[in-house]
C-alpha cells in the first residue's frame, strides 16, 4: 500500500514541476500571482465521443448571455495599466490593492488591449487575475477581440511601441527560461520551441527590434502560447441581455454569417486550426473589428438606418456599444441612443482621455456613464440624449452611491 502511495506521488511530481515553473514564469513577467483557474464545465464538449486534444480544455463560447444585475462596459485599452486600473476602480470594480470587489458584477472588456503601450502582457495577466477572483464571487469578466488583437495574430506589428516590443523581448527570455527548467525533467514532454519556424531577421525592420519582432511573432501568431492562453477565448461579438457588444459594428451581412458562427471561427483561428489569415468577417473596412458605420464623432455620418436594421435582426436587442473610434466628448450615443461608443482614447498611447465605463441597470434597463472627469458633470444632455429621454444619467467618482438612471 506504502509502495503504490509513493509511486503515485512520484507521478504526480512532473506536473507539480510544470505546474511551479509555469507560475514561476507568470509571476516573473507580470508580478502576479494567479489564482487556479475554476472548474470548466463544457456540456457540449462533454457530449463528444471523442473531442480534440485542444477542444477538450476550452469551455463552451457563450454568445448570448442573460442581463445580469449590473453590467459594465470598459472600451479601449491600449497597453495603458494604470489607466486600466482606473476604470476598474471608477465603477468600484477591484480595491486599492487591485483585488475583485465588484461581486456579481458583470463587465465586458470591448477589445484592443494590444498595441500603443508597453504594458500589454501586464494586462492581459491584470485582467486574467481578476477573471478569476470575479469567478468565485459570482461576478463575470468578458474579453473581446479588437482589430488590434486581429492585427496582432496576423503578425501586423505597424502600431506597436518600442516599449511593447521590450515587454515581449522580457517574456520570451523568462518563457524560454521556463522550458529548460521543464525539459530537465524526465517526466514532461519536451516543451516546442516558441521560435520555431520564425526568421531571425525582417526586412524593413531596425536589427535593434528583431529580438523584439521574434519575441512578438513567437507569442501572438495562431497556437502562440499568449494568443491561445489569452486570446482563443475572447469573444468577437456578444449580446447581453437587450444590448449586443463589438469593437467596430455589428452589419448585416455578420449576422447572416452567424454570431456563434463567427466565435468558433475566430476562436478557432487563434488556436492555430485554419490557417494564417483571420475569417473574412474580421477584415476590411466593413470586418466587424473595423466598421465605424456607428461610430463616427458626427452623428449625420452614422448610418442609422442599418443599425436600426441590425438590431432588429436580434430577438430583444435595443442598442449596439461598440469601442475602436475615440470619442473626443467621452462616451456619448447617437441614433437615439442605440448606437452607444465607449472608446475615450484612455491610453496614454491614444489621447491620454480621462477614463469613463459605462453602466447598465438591468433591473431598471437604466443606463449610467461612470466618469473621472468633473468638468463632464453639467454636459448631461449633449452625451446621451433621446427624444424621450432628457440624457444619459452622469456621475462622478464621489457620486456614485446615488441612484440616479435614465431609461433607455
Amino acid at each position: 500500500m506504502e509502495e503504490a502511495s509513493a509511486s503515485s506521488l512520484c507521478s504526480d511530481v512532473p506536473n507539480l514541476l510544470s505546474s511551479f515553473v509555469d507560475n514561476f514564469v507568470d509571476f516573473s513577467v507580470s508580478g502576479l500571482f494567479l489564482l487556479p483557474p475554476p472548474p470548466i464545465e463544457n456540456p457540449t464538449l462533454a457530449s463528444a465521443s471523442e473531442p480534440s486534444p485542444l477542444l477538450r480544455f476550452l469551455p463552451a463560447l457563450q454568445t448570448r448571455l442573460p442581463s445580469p444585475d449590473r453590467l459594465i462596459a470598459i472600451g479601449d485599452l491600449h497597453g495603458d495599466l494604470e489607466k486600466s486600473k482606473q476604470a476598474f476602480r471608477l465603477a468600484s470594480l477591484i480595491d486599492e490593492s487591485d483585488r475583485w470587489i465588484g461581486g456579481s458584477a458583470t463587465v465586458v472588456q470591448v477589445g484592443d488591449v494590444l498595441d500603443r503601450g508597453g504594458e500589454e502582457l501586464k494586462i492581459l495577466y491584470f485582467l486574467e487575475k481578476l477573471k478569476r477572483e470575479a469567478a468565485r464571487s459570482g461576478g463575470t469578466i468578458i474579453t473581446m477581440n479588437g482589430n488590434h488583437e486581429i492585427m496582432n495574430v496576423e503578425g501586423d506589428f505597424r502600431y506597436v511601441t518600442r516599449p511593447g516590443l521590450d515587454e515581449f523581448k522580457v517574456w520570451a527570455d523568462w518563457f524560454c527560461l521556463g522550458n529548460k527548467m521543464k525539459s530537465l525533467c524526465r517526466g514532461l514532454e519536451k516543451p516546442k520551441d516558441p521560435f520555431e519556424g520564425i526568421p531571425s531577421v525582417f526586412r524593413g525592420v531596425k536589427e535593434e527590434f528583431f529580438d523584439g519582432f521574434k519575441a512578438r511573432i513567437a507569442a501572438l501568431r495562431p497556437n502562440g502560447p499568449i494568443s491561445s492562453r489569452f486570446l482563443s477565448q475572447n469573444l468577437t461579438v456578444l449580446v447581453v441581455g437587450d444590448s449586443i457588444f463589438v469593437h467596430g459594428g455589428l452589419l448585416p451581412q455578420h449576422v447572416t454569417h452567424g454570431l456563434e458562427r463567427i466565435n468558433e471561427e475566430v476562436r478557432d483561428w487563434i488556436n492555430g486550426l485554419s490557417g494564417r489569415h483571420s475569417p473574412a468577417c474580421c477584415r476590411g473596412r466593413d470586418g466587424l473589428v473595423w466598421s465605424r458605420k456607428f461610430s463616427d464623432e458626427l452623428a449625420k455620418n452614422c448610418d442609422c438606418s442599418t443599425l436600426e436594421h441590425v438590431l432588429s435582426t436580434i430577438p430583444g436587442a435595443k442598442r449596439m456599444i461598440m469601442g475602436h473610434t475615440i470619442q473626443d466628448v467621452g462616451i456619448n450615443g447617437v441614433c437615439d441612443n442605440r448606437a452607444i461608443r465607449i472608446d475615450v482614447g484612455m491610453s496614454k498611447g491614444c489621447i491620454n482621455g480621462l477614463p469613463e465605463v459605462l453602466e447598465i441597470d438591468g433591473k431598471r434597463s437604466g443606463l449610467r456613464i461612470l466618469s473621472s472627469n468633473p468638468l463632464y458633470l453639467n454636459n448631461n444632455s449633449s452625451r446621451l440624449a433621446t427624444e424621450k429621454d432628457e440624457g444619459l444619467a452622469f456621475l462622478l467618482p464621489e457620486n456614485r452611491p446615488k441612484q440616479v438612471e435614465v431609461k433607455a
